[in-house]
């Protein structure tokens, strides 16, 4: 398949799940993801962030995480899709962000977002009816802190003092004036791996968000958008389902509580509103080379979430994206890791 853009950098995306409770095997198995993924050549690690696990993760401290994760790897680049940003200090936020750039050695991508639990804002004292106006008020002091300026005070600057983020932060966004929104900010978007409350699939809901933050660009800088897809291959479809069949629809039953999709799934109708693409490589190429909103992306992110698959599943499934999916798509891996904000 040909994109519109020379090279699509490939990522993947962990909600940091487990199956027991055991939260060190759970956060060591995620940190291993990261280096397999390293050494696959994968160009991006994301987590997201969740301060209740019912919110679909058990991370809610990412830039802990990803520090972590920095002395692991030695060229992914280290992202969060999302942090919850109306439930952060926005100069305490870009404190820990530019000591984990500092780590990396200039390998931070900063996703951020307004969440979606009501039960994380009450916890953090904060209301919910405001996310956006919150989410938009911190991310104006974020920006301002990233670039050095004086913030919470005069002579007050963040340190260690950041690097130049122009083109690594990240906005996380659900309709066309969300897209248009972040384009005129100069951020780059991140589309979810289902668009809720649709009975059209994503892609088709999505293409024309992309499209409107394309036309709303106005940045001298190349815009970039992250496409979030949930993508596990394995040796056949029935293969694929015994690992991911019944996560992804015992997810979309709880969804469909929210009213975000309609109630009484069956598991395929599940697995069509998380826009799933898995089985053999091979269909998953097929299919994809379908996806409405890829050919405009620039950054594939791939994930498993809601699904938590055996770690060993995980880490082939990352290895069968990297060697024949993404490949077959056109992608490359990089040799050697980009600079500091490219």
């Amino acid at each position: 398949m040909t994109t519109e853009t020379p090279r699509f950098r490939l990522g993947f995306l962990t909600h940091v799940q487990g199956r027991d409770d055991d939260p060190a095997r759970t956060y060591r198995n995620a940190h291993e993801l990261f280096v397999a993924a390293d050494e696959l050549g994968f160009d991006a690690g994301w987590v997201a962030q969740h301060h209740v696990s019912a919110g679909g993760g058990g991370l809610s401290s990412p830039w802990t995480f990803l520090a972590h994760a920095a002395a692991k790897t030695t060229r992914i680049r280290l992202g969060t899709a999302i942090t919850i940003l109306p439930l952060e200090d926005p100069i305490r936020l870009a404190e820990d962000v530019a000591a984990v750039d500092s780590l990396s050695g200039g390998r931070v991508e900063l996703g951020v977002g307004s969440g979606s639990s009501a039960l994380e804002y009450a916890a953090f004292g904060k209301d919910a009816a405001r996310k956006r106006e919150l989410n938009s008020e911190n991310l104006e002091v974020l920006r301002r802190a990233l670039a050095n300026e004086e913030v919470g005070t005069p002579g007050f600057r963040i340190q260690p003092p950041a690097a130049d983020f122009t083109g690594r932060i990240w906005q996380g966004v659900f309709s066309g004036d969300g897209a248009a929104y972040a384009a005129a900010g100069g951020s780059n978007l991140l589309l979810n791996r289902a668009a809720y409350g649709f009975d059209a699939p994503t892609d088709e809901v999505q293409r024309p968000w992309a499209d409107a933050y394309i036309a709303a660009w106005s940045q001298p800088h190349r815009p970039r958008i992250g496409l979030s897809r949930f993508v596990f291959p394995a040796k056949d479809r029935r293969t694929a389902l015994q690992q991911i069949g019944n996560d992804v629809h015992a997810a979309a039953l709880r969804t469909a509580e929210s009213g975000a999709f309609p109630k009484g799934l069956d598991r395929d109708e599940a697995l069509r509103r998380f826009h799933s693409f898995y089985g053999h490589p091979d269909d998953i190429v097929a299919a994809l080379q379908r996806e409405r909103v890829l050919p405009v992306a620039t950054d594939l992110i791939t994930q498993f979430n809601p699904a938590i698959p055996d770690h060993d599943a995980a880490i082939r499934a990352l290895e069968l994206i990297a060697t024949e999916v993404a490949p077959a798509l056109g992608w490359e891996p990089a040799t050697k890791p980009e600079p500091a904000g490219a």
